[in-house]
């Protein structure tokens, strides 16, 4: 059984992982047969979001336990995930991603990466292992991998544009399909970023793991 590492940023999408992207990836990981071991950085998230009202909340909650709600609480942290022991990598979208796995909803091109993520990251690529990222979470593989990566994020002309400073080669893609850098074995989506629909985004991410999973026979 292939085992493929998820890493979630939280739960709900202003301020974690969007929940609706990591169920589908959850699902359809297991409807092929393969193991979804999920990871999560055990530390504070950038901020907590009101889902209701959209507002700030004044309270502090932890990514972990967070992301835990999503996954019946099987999760480990970030800092103890192993290349060696995966088959390949997804890693959902959410503002969790801009803002907890990284601080790209901040700081823009200039944006830092988790460092557990990128050393994670990295090393599955190192091993030819591929790699799937969705909805805004393709824009850290700029500041992840050290070449120029095939991806997508939608149709947005302005983040395509920052997307192109930071390095990439960004494909226009529509909510239902995947850009394949087969190169480097990086499958991207937009999901959220352009679906409106749970139906619409599930198309796309569904692609996206068979892909994956395909890249890692």
């Amino acid at each position: 059984m292939k085992k493929v590492g998820v890493v979630l940023s939280g739960c709900g999408v202003y301020d974690g992982s969007e929940i609706h992207e990591a169920v589908i990836t959850l699902l359809a990981l297991a409807r092929a047969g393969a193991e979804a071991v999920c990871f999560a950085p055990d530390k504070t998230q950038a901020e907590v979001i009101n889902h209701l009202s959209n507002e700030q909340a004044s309270e502090t909650r932890n990514i972990l336990v967070e992301a835990a709600r999503i996954t019946r609480g099987v999760i480990t942290p970030l800092a103890e995930a192993r290349a060696a022991e995966l088959d390949a990598l997804i890693v959902p979208g959410g503002f969790g991603a801009a803002k907890n796995l990284s601080d790209f909803a901040a700081t823009g091109i200039a944006c830092q990466v988790d460092g557990e993520l990128r050393r994670l990251t990295r090393e599955l690529h190192e091993q030819g292992k591929p790699l799937g990222f969705m909805c805004i979470a393709p824009a850290m593989l700029p500041k992840i991998l050290p070449m120029p990566v095939r991806l997508t994020i939608g149709t947005d002309i302005d983040l395509a544009e920052m997307l192109e400073e930071m390095g990439a080669e960004h494909i226009p893609c529509p909510v239902e399909d995947i850009v394949v850098d087969e190169d480097h074995k990086v499958v991207t989506t937009p999901a959220y970023m352009l679906a409106t629909r749970i139906d619409e985004a599930a198309a796309g991410i569904e692609k996206l793991v068979a892909r994956v999973l395909d890249l890692s026979a």
